[in-house]
């Protein structure tokens, strides 16, 4: 038995430790919000935060997250929507809305580092999610605009250098 905590809940799972983290979650956890792309961390459609940093479920055995914090997709906007979530909505992000969940938390993880993130800032953080509809300048606009929400202003976000 491994055992594992989601979202803050403790989630016992009878599953080998080499079972990727992203089928444990999925499939014996029932939290479908994490997405399965490729399968080879290379599309972010898999990222949950493992102790507060971004990693592809896909790829991450089971045995890793052992011990550590994991938050997918549901465990963000669990007490309500949060900035980033509500400026995905205002900017009218998704499209298909498959890869949102990874891009999603990787934003989050890049706001709480880097509170007022520069373009080249979101550039990186979001380079490795991939979007299969190519919203990615909507996605940027909302990084941004959940940057100015949390920085507690109600300005228009403005693209940074």
């Amino acid at each position: 038995m491994i055992h594992l905590t989601i979202n803050g809940k403790a989630m016992p799972v009878d599953v080998p430790p080499d079972v990727p983290l992203l089928w444990v979650i999925r499939e014996e956890c029932g939290l479908t919000g994490t997405k399965y792309g490729c399968g080879m961390a290379l599309c972010g459609a898999c990222t949950v935060h493992l102790d507060g940093s971004p990693v592809r479920s896909c790829v991450t055995p089971v045995s890793e997250a052992v011990g550590k914090s994991i938050v997918t997709i549901e465990g963000i906007g669990a007490a309500g929507l949060t900035e980033v979530q509500r400026a995905w909505i205002a900017e009218s992000v998704p499209q298909c809305g498959y890869c949102q969940p990874g891009q999603i938390m990787s934003a989050v993880c890049l706001l709480r580092a880097k509170p007022d993130p520069t373009e080249a800032d979101i550039e990186a953080a979001l380079s490795a999610n991939l979007c299969r509809c190519g919203t990615y300048v909507r996605i940027r606009l909302a990084v941004r605009r959940a940057a100015v929400e949390l920085a507690g202003t109600s300005a228009k976000p403005e693209p940074k250098p």
